[in-house]
């Protein structure tokens, strides 16, 4: 009985060394033959990338033959020597594909190409499985899979890491050059390290914003997305979240009104925007001074939103320049300064363009009584309304008062 158990025992344990060696031996038949045909299963995924991805079509043929082939060729050993082994990719290899996946992210390779080369080699590997050692199909699969869940991840995050360095240095390279162009300092080497091809002449477009929320970057966000929209293309700019510096190539269709109405809208915030001509890349600061100038004119005007030029404020921008005649002119309506409700009717008569009827209906008061009010602001001022040259000075004055 003794014996006989004993020699159960060892037909049981010859047994499960007999599976354990057969296992064993199915196991390593498919990875031996993948191993042992790299260079084919490599070419086969090669193809069909090149069928498939536009990327991969466009490549040069000797950079196909060299780079392109060892990666694939790398990778398709990777999957055969995990499968021996069982496992998924281990770190020391996973950190591989993710040096080599950003330097190709930093060569310009995009990131669904780089995850479609992953998944046409596995796939083009499990064709190729299927008709070599159908019996090892199911296995095959089942690590292809469990590949992929590691090394997609790490291909994403090496890629997303890259670009994120990559726009980076791209955006401080642009911050750069707008501030050079817009002090008037040499601009020619940081547009070409940035990609951007300068114009001869820009229009130099100072945006200002009503205020708004505290954090500026989505205003900052927006507004930028507003401006590469309109223009269609990288727009360089200066921007904060009151506004900031804009520089439109000089075109005779530059579609500003459309513009200032679509920063408008994508902020929701009430839009004011000074422009003025740089005719050479040496004319931008010049160009940038005069908007600023605009600009604030416009504000110390309490004109409503909107595009404004210089040609738009001339006559202000010529009487703002100092000196005695602006503060004579603005001494005009010093003796109505004790009748505030005079000063406000002469002021709302200015704004009007002398219309009895619209200054009248903006005052809430009746005509016979804007009459009454003019006559007594005339005479406390010296000046007859009815005389086109003391109503000038009377516009003049208006103005003055408004910069002094």
């Amino acid at each position: 009985m003794t014996a006989q158990c004993a020699m159960c025992r060892l037909c049981r344990l010859s047994a499960d060394k007999a599976i354990f060696v057969w296992k064993n031996w199915a196991m390593s038949r498919t990875e031996d033959w993948m191993a042992s045909r790299l260079p084919e299963l490599a070419a086969a995924a090669i193809d069909r990338c090149a069928r498939d991805i536009p990327f991969y079509r466009a490549l040069p043929r000797d950079l196909v033959e060299t780079e392109v082939t060892a990666a694939f060729t790398n990778i398709i050993g990777l999957i055969a020597r995990t499968l021996r082994q069982d496992r998924a990719p281990n770190s020391v290899e996973l950190t591989e594909i993710i040096d080599w996946s950003a330097r190709r992210a930093a060569d310009g390779l995009p990131l669904d190409a780089a995850l479609s080369a992953y998944l046409i080699a596995s796939r083009e590997c499990f064709a190729a499985v299927a008709d070599a050692d159908p019996d090892g199909l199911a296995r095959y699969g089942d690590h292809s899979f469990r590949f992929l869940a590691s090394v997609v991840p790490a291909v994403v995050l090496a890629h997303l890491h890259e670009q994120q360095q990559i726009e980076g240095h791209r955006r401080d390279l642009r911050r750069d050059l707008v501030t050079a162009l817009l002090a008037g300092e040499p601009a020619a080497d940081l547009a070409e390290q940035s990609g951007v091809r300068l114009a001869p002449a820009y229009l130099v477009v100072l945006l200002r914003l009503a205020p708004g929320p505290a954090d500026a970057r989505p205003t900052v966000r927006r507004v930028q997305a507003a401006l590469d929209a309109h223009q269609r293309s990288d727009v360089l700019a200066a921007l904060a979240g009151e506004g900031g510096t804009v520089l439109l190539p000089a075109s005779p269709d530059a579609r500003l009104d459309g513009l200032v109405a679509r920063v408008a809208k994508a902020t929701g915030r009430a839009v004011t925007a000074a422009v003025a001509d740089a005719p050479a890349l040496a004319a931008i600061p010049a160009a940038v001074r005069e908007a600023r100038e605009v600009a604030d004119l416009v504000r110390r005007l309490d004109r409503p939103p909107g595009l404004y030029r210089l040609d738009d404020v001339l006559l202000e921008y010529q009487l703002a320049r100092p000196g005695p005649a602006l503060s004579a002119l603005a001494a005009k309506l010093d003796p109505l300064d004790d009748r505030p409700v005079l000063l406000e009717t002469v002021l709302a008569f200015v704004r009007h363009g002398h219309n009895r009827s619209r200054t009248a209906a903006e005052l809430s008061i009746h005509r016979n009584t804007l009459d009454y009010r003019l006559a007594k602001a005339a005479a406390f001022m010296d000046v007859d309304l009815g005389d086109p040259g003391d109503l000038r000075v009377l516009d003049a004055a208006a103005t003055a008062r408004a910069l002094a």
